[in-house]
């Protein structure tokens, strides 16, 4: 397959997209991202790598870290999880509390904020220092020693958490949340504000494409059949109440960002990032979404 031929020419299809998307707001600092970036980066498991645009530059992964934190949560409590938070489709928006209070504080899946905050509070149970255990576990799956929070997003972040803490204090009166409120957002706030390239990302996710093995050692970090069950959780929740537009139009589990990312996955094939800041009504990057739509149609290659 010439990835490069195909990504070129989704490339040059770019400059004649009207996109209507707008950049993050609610988080200040994304604002201030140019609407103009955009990069996109392609790690085949037989062949390297394949790129075009800003695919060096480093963006606030935002809800992408989800996945990496709900990953080492499997590894810490196992199938246990799953009494706390569900693994279904939300259909709602992302930080919808009337979801949460009508289903008595279990949050519908892990990519959702309150699936998450969840998550976030077992790793505050199970960690000694989850902060810097969280980042060693990205550090190593991307064998990249850089990745670090940026420091503007999180506190921009943490000034305008009102809804975030909300839930919190939601699933608190339910049980759901086990300690202190303020430090399970504290932890949450600190994995999305996390920043990565779309280079970084693509190799970090390599090992859910690669049976949850890293690709550059053979070490078997992550068992899989819970690679398994993260891929599928992937497919069905990774893209908020849109996961089921993303699976129709582009057919591979994924998980996107309010940064303007999106990462996406063939089993035993490839990993693939881009990066394009404006989001469309449902908080994904408008511009990400065509783009892996038109690998697969030109690649005729999808899960299905």
């Amino acid at each position: 397959m010439n990835y490069q031929k195909i990504i070129t020419s989704i490339q040059n299809q770019l400059s004649s997209i009207q996109y209507t998307g707008k950049v993050a707001s609610y988080i200040p600092e994304l604002e201030t991202i140019k609407a103009t970036k955009f990069g996109m980066h392609l790690h085949c498991i037989n062949s390297g790598h394949y790129h075009f645009g800003d695919n060096t530059e480093k963006f606030s992964i935002q809800s992408i870290s989800k996945v990496f934190a709900l990953t080492k949560a499997m590894l810490l409590l196992g199938d246990e999880l799953f009494e706390r938070v569900d693994v279904e489709p939300s259909g709602d928006p992302f930080n919808s509390l009337v979801q949460l209070e009508y289903e008595s504080g279990i949050p519908r899946n892990p990519f959702i904020n309150a699936g998450a905050l969840v998550v976030c509070d077992v790793l505050v149970s199970k960690l000694e220092n989850p902060k810097n255990d969280l980042l060693d576990f990205i550090q190593k799956l991307a064998d990249n020693k850089n990745i670090a929070i940026n420091r503007k997003v999180f506190d921009s972040e943490k000034k305008h958490s009102y809804r975030n803490m909300s839930l919190l204090n939601l699933m608190k009166s339910f049980g759901n949340i086990k300690n202190d409120i303020d430090i399970v957002l504290d932890l949450y706030i600190h994995l999305c504000s996390i920043e990565m390239s779309c280079e970084e990302l693509s190799k970090a996710f390599m090992v859910y494409a690669n049976g949850g093995k890293l690709l550059y050692n053979q070490e078997q970090i992550i068992p899989s059949r819970k690679v398994k069950r993260i891929n599928a959780i992937m497919l069905t929740c990774g893209f908020y109440d849109e996961a089921g537009e993303f699976g129709f139009r582009v057919g591979l589990p994924g998980k996107s960002g309010v940064g303007g990312g999106i990462v996406a996955l063939y089993p035993g094939q490839y990993t693939v990032t881009v990066w394009s800041p404006p989001l469309n009504p449902k908080g994904n990057s408008e511009l990400g979404m065509y783009s892996l739509e038109q690998l697969t149609t030109l690649t005729g290659l999808s899960i299905f």
